[in-house]
């Protein structure tokens, strides 16, 4: 039954992973901001983003500011400044 349970998930999983977009485009007063999925999908787990199964996150500004420029500057990679991710 373990066996069973484990088989289901990781295919859901995989299915929910192959459908996912390649990009979303965010809309923002100050610039729209294009995420890459597909880009931050090859280089971490869902669950870096994502809490339970991944699903597209509804996000806002304090949302984006914590979660995306949080992680890029904890990791000193990708953008931090306003016009590396909003493009008018």
């Amino acid at each position: 039954m373990t066996k069973m349970i484990a088989a289901v998930a990781l295919t859901l999983a995989f299915a929910v992973s192959a459908f996912a977009a390649d990009s979303v485009v965010y809309p923002a007063k100050n610039g729209n901001v294009t995420f890459n999925h597909k880009a931050h999908s090859t280089k971490m787990e869902c669950k870096a983003c994502h809490e339970g199964a991944p699903a597209k996150i509804a996000i806002d500004k304090d949302v984006a500011h914590k979660l995306c420029k949080g992680c890029h500057a904890d990791k000193k990679a990708g953008p931090t400044k306003c016009g590396e991710c909003h493009k008018k």
